[in-house]
This record gives C-alpha cells, structure tokens and sequence, in this order.
C-alpha cells in the first residue's frame, strides 16, 4: 500500500509539473524562457524589416546572432538579454506577453457635472 501511495504521489507530482505555472485566473500560462527567446527573436526579425535605414541595424542584428546563439546553448537569460538589447537598439520595447496591463487609475478621472 505504501508503494502506491508512493507512486500517486511521484505522478501527481509530475502532472503539476507538466502543467506549470498557471496566472490567478487559471487561464494562461507563463511562457518559458524558450518560448521567451523564440518571440523575442521573432521581434527582432520584424524590427530590422521595419527599421531597415536604421543606423543600429548592423548591430543589432549582431546581438540579435549573439542572443540566439545563447538561447540555443542553454543560456536562455542571457540570450534575452541579448534579444531585447538588440530591439532597444533599433527604437523598440520588446513586448512581454507575461507582462500584466496596467489597471486605468479611476480615481484620476475627472467626474462631469
């Protein structure tokens, strides 16, 4: 009997750990650091398309290698970094889809008469 609670416990275990991370509202999931490297790059993709006359384009497209080479050896947060500095280069936030959006401050609002 030990055995099995033993073993139900090692596959709830792993099933919590399958499904990961879950936002409060148990809709969505945080995006790994894989999935982190492949959008950013992404990003950086449709930046150079759009920044073509841009004075940075050559490096950024440099740290654009340098990150993807990171992420692709194991070494996903620096790869972000790299990924995200080469967006800031040509002009651009990197978009985060973790990010949460600010709330609109209703108290700042101006009541009408």
């Amino acid at each position: 009997m030990q055995r099995f609670s033993i073993s139900l416990m090692g596959a709830l275990l792993g099933v919590s750990l399958v499904t990961g991370p879950v936002e409060a509202g148990g809709a969505k999931v945080a995006t790994t650091r894989t999935e982190r490297c492949t959008n950013l790059s992404r990003q950086v993709d449709e930046a150079l398309e759009t920044h073509a006359a841009s004075m940075q384009v050559t490096a950024a497209k440099a740290l654009q290698r340098k990150g993807n080479r990171f992420c692709a050896n194991k070494k996903q947060a620096q790869g972000i970094r790299m990924l995200a500095n080469a967006l800031k280069l040509l002009g651009v936030t990197p978009i985060d889809p973790d990010a949460v959006a600010p709330k609109p401050d209703l108290h700042s609002k101006e009541k009408k008469p």
